[in-house]
C-alpha cells in the first residue's frame, strides 16, 4: 500500500485548515483594526492643529481689522509677535499672507524671515482665498523626505476674505506610531499563531487517532484479515462509525465464504463480455444481465431478473429451459419488422459444479444483422448476375441451335439470327465490363486521375454527343451558366456518369418529350441536374434506383440492351469525387437525377 504523503495527512489538514482560519480571521481585524487607528490618529492631529490655527486666525483678523497711528507698531511686527508665540514641536512654519497683494506679512521661522514683504506663488493658498475654504494636503518633505501636512486657512472680515494663514506640520510621528503598533500587532499575531497550532495538533489527534485506526484496519481488511476490530474512544459520530466498521468488518467475514461460490460463475459471465451476457439460476429465471443485452432485446435491466430466459428471448413456442441446457449449437432470433431487420445469434454454456450439478446458463448474444443483410445482398447480387448471362446465353444456345440445323442457309432468316446473336454477345460484353468496373471501384487502391476542367463546356460535349446521335424524337433543353465553372475531376470518368444517367434519360423518355440539363452554382458545390419527362419512379422505389441491377422498367430497359448497373456506378465514382447523388421523382411526369460536386469559387469567377 502507497504511503499518504505529509501534506496529505488528515491530520497536518485539520492544523492547517485551524491555523489558516485563525490567520485569516486576525488578519481581517488587524486590517480593519490599523485601518481605523490610522484614520483616528490623523483626524486627532489634524483637528488640534485646526483649532489652533482657528484661534490663531482670530488673533491676526484683530490685528488687521485694527487702526494704527504713525505711533502704533506696524502690522508686521504685530503679526511677527503673535507668531512668535505660535510654536510647537510638531508646527514647522507658519505664514500669514495678505489677500489683496498676496503679501507675506509674517513668518513663525525665525531663520526664514527674509520672505516677509515677498509675493506668495502658491496656488493652495490662492485657492484658499478664492473658495473661501480650507485647503489641506499631505506631501513629502523634499529637504527631510518626511511626510508633511500642509493647511491654508482663510482669514475672514464678515464675508469678506482677507487674508490666509498657510500652515506646516510634521505628520512623520502620527505614521512612526502606527508602525510601531503594527509591529507590535504582527508579534501578538505570530504569539497566536503559535499557540493555535499547538492547540491545533492537540484537538485534531482527538479526531484523527480513531480515523487513523480505522484505516489500518481497512489495509488489515484488504490483505484478507477480519480479525482486528477498531477501538471505539466516544459516542459520538466518529464513535458510531467506529462501532458500523467493526459490524460491516463481521458481515464481510461472512460474505467471505459466499464468494468462492460465485466465483465460477462471475468467471463464465466475464468470458464472454464482448456482446450481450444474460445468467439464469438453475431454474431459469435471469438473475444477471449486461448493459449491451439489455439494449439489444430493449428491455430495463431491473424489469427482466427473476424473468424465465426463454420468455426474455421470445422462445416459448419452440423451446423449453431444458432445451436450452441441451442446445449445441447457436439459436438464430429473428426480431425482424416490416420496415427493420434486426437478427441475433445466441451461443448458450451450461454452469455446472465439479460435482456435475447445473448451476445455471450463460447466454451469450451477437447482433449479426449486418452480417445477415450482407450475406443476403451477396446471394441477389449473385443470382441476378446469373439471371442476366443466362438470358442472352439461352437466347444465343438456341439461336446457334438453329443455325447448325440448316437455318444458316435460309438467306432471310440466317442474318436476323446472327444479329441477335452479336447483340446479346454485346450485351453481356457491356454486364462484364460494368462488372469489372464495380470490381476495381470496390477495391481500396482506386485512383483517380484528376484535373481542372470547365464543367460548362465539358456537359456541353456530352451533351452535343448525344443530340448528334439521338434516334427518338426528344428535344434537349440546356440551363447551363454563360461563365465558366472550374472543377477538378477525373474527365474519363464524369464522362461514364453523364453518359450512364443521359442514356437513362433517354430511354425513358417518350416521343416529343424533352430532358433538361442543368447547373447551380452553391457556395462550396455545383449541383449537376438531368431531368426527363418519363413514366417517373413510385415513391417507395426512388431509393433503390442506384442499387445494383434495379430497374423501374425491367422489360423495356431488357429490350434496349440495359443492365441495371448505370446508375450504381455512377453514384460509386461521383461518391470517389467527393460528392453526393440523388434521385426526385413524380409517377407520370418524369424523373430528375441529381449530383453534386466539390466546388471552390475563384476570383475568376467571381469576376466573370
Amino acid at each position: 500500500m502507497k504511503k499518504v504523503g505529509f501534506f496529505r495527512s488528515i491530520h497536518v489538514k485539520f492544523v492547517i485548515i485551524y491555523v489558516l482560519l485563525i490567520l485569516v480571521a486576525m488578519q481581517i481585524i488587524g486590517v480593519y483594526f490599523v485601518r481605523q487607528l490610522e484614520e483616528t490618529l490623523r483626524a486627532n492631529f489634524q483637528t488640534s492643529l485646526k483649532q489652533r490655527v482657528n484661534l490663531l486666525a482670530y488673533n491676526v483678523r484683530e490685528e488687521m481689522e485694527k487702526e494704527r497711528t504713525p505711533e502704533d507698531p506696524t502690522l508686521e511686527d504685530d503679526i511677527k509677535k503673535i507668531l512668535k508665540d505660535f510654536d510647537a514641536g510638531d508646527i514647522s512654519e507658519v505664514r500669514v499672507i495678505e489677500s489683496r497683494s498676496l503679501k507675506i506679512l509674517g513668518t513663525s521661522q525665525p531663520s526664514n524671515q527674509g520672505v516677509v514683504g515677498q509675493r506668495t506663488t502658491e496656488l493652495r493658498i490662492k485657492q484658499s482665498m478664492v473658495l473661501e475654504e480650507d485647503q489641506s494636503a499631505i506631501k513629502i518633505d523634499p529637504q527631510t523626505t518626511h511626510r508633511i501636512w500642509v493647511l491654508s486657512t482663510p482669514i475672514k472680515s464678515g464675508k469678506k476674505v482677507i487674508g490666509s494663514i498657510d500652515l506646516v506640520a510634521k505628520i512623520e510621528n502620527v505614521f512612526e506610531q502606527m508602525k510601531t503598533i503594527n509591529g507590535i500587532f504582527a508579534t501578538g499575531t505570530a504569539i497566536a499563531l503559535s499557540i493555535t497550532a499547538i492547540l491545533g495538533i492537540l484537538l485534531a489527534q482527538t479526531i484523527t487517532r480513531p480515523i487513523s485506526d480505522m484505516k489500518k484496519q481497512a489495509l488489515a481488511m484488504a490483505k484478507g484479515n477480519f480479525s482486528r476490530k477498531v477501538k471505539v474512544y466516544g459516542n459520538d459520530e466518529i464513535g458510531t462509525l467506529a462501532v458500523t466498521f467493526n459490524n460491516l468488518t463481521k458481515k464481510l467475514q461472512e460474505a467471505q465464504a459466499m464468494t468462492e461460490g460465485e466465483r465460477r460463475k462471475l468467471s463464465s459471465v466475464l468470458s464472454y463480455m464482448t456482446d450481450g451476457v444474460i445468467a439464469t439460476d438453475r431454474k431459469g429465471r435471469v438473475i444477471l444481465i449486461n448493459e449491451p443485452a439489455a439494449d439489444m432485446l430493449n428491455v430495463s435491466r431491473e424489469t427482466v431478473l427473476s424473468q424465465p430466459i426463454v420468455s426474455l428471448l421470445s422462445l416459448d413456442d419452440t423451446n423449453s429451459f431444458e432445451d436450452l441446457l441441451e442446445e449445441k449449437d447457436s439459436l438464430i432470433l429473428d426480431y425482424s419488422t416490416n420496415t427493420k431487420s434486426y437478427i441475433l445469434r445466441a451461443n448458450f454454456s451450461v454452469i455446472q459444479k465439479e460435482t456435475g450439478f447445473v448451476n445455471g446458463l450463460i447466454a451469450v448474444l451477437h447482433d449479426i444483422t449486418e452480417q445477415e443483410k450482407i450475406d443476403a445482398e451477396r446471394r441477389e447480387f449473385v443470382a441476378n448476375v446469373s439471371h442476366e448471362l443466362r438470358t442472352p446465353l439461352t437466347t444465343m444456345r438456341s439461336y446457334l441451335e438453329a443455325l447448325a440445323d440448316g437455318a444458316w442457309q435460309d438467306e432471310e432468316i440466317a442474318p436476323n439470327f446472327l444479329e441477335v446473336t452479336r447483340t446479346e454477345t454485346e450485351r453481356m460484353i457491356r454486364l462484364v465490363n460494368d462488372l469489372l468496373q464495380l470490381s476495381k471501384m470496390d477495391s481500396t487502391d482506386y485512383k483517380l486521375n484528376r484535373e481542372w476542367v470547365n464543367f460548362v463546356n465539358f456537359y456541353h460535349r456530352i451533351i452535343d454527343r448525344f443530340e448528334m446521335s439521338k434516334e427518338q424524337n426528344v428535344t434537349f433543353n440546356r440551363r447551363l451558366p454563360d461563365h465558366a465553372i472550374f472543377v477538378e475531376i477525373d474527365e474519363d470518368k464524369m464522362t461514364q456518369v453523364l453518359y450512364n444517367i443521359i442514356s437513362n434519360a433517354l430511354k425513358y423518355s417518350p416521343e416529343g418529350g424533352q430532358v433538361t440539363f442543368s447547373i447551380k452554382e452553391r457556395e462550396d458545390k455545383i449541383i449537376v441536374s438531368i431531368a426527363d419527362q418519363g413514366m417517373g419512379i413510385p415513391k417507395e422505389n426512388i431509393a433503390k434506383v442506384f442499387d445494383r441491377f434495379y430497374r423501374v422498367d425491367k422489360a423495356r430497359t431488357r429490350k434496349l440492351g440495359g443492365t441495371g448497373l448505370g446508375l450504381a456506378i455512377a453514384k460509386e465514382m461521383v461518391n470517389v469525387h467527393g460528392g453526393a447523388i440523388w434521385a426526385t421523382s413524380e409517377e407520370g411526369k418524369g424523373t430528375v437525377i441529381s449530383f453534386s460536386l466539390p466546388y471552390e469559387r475563384s476570383e475568376e469567377d467571381e469576376w466573370s
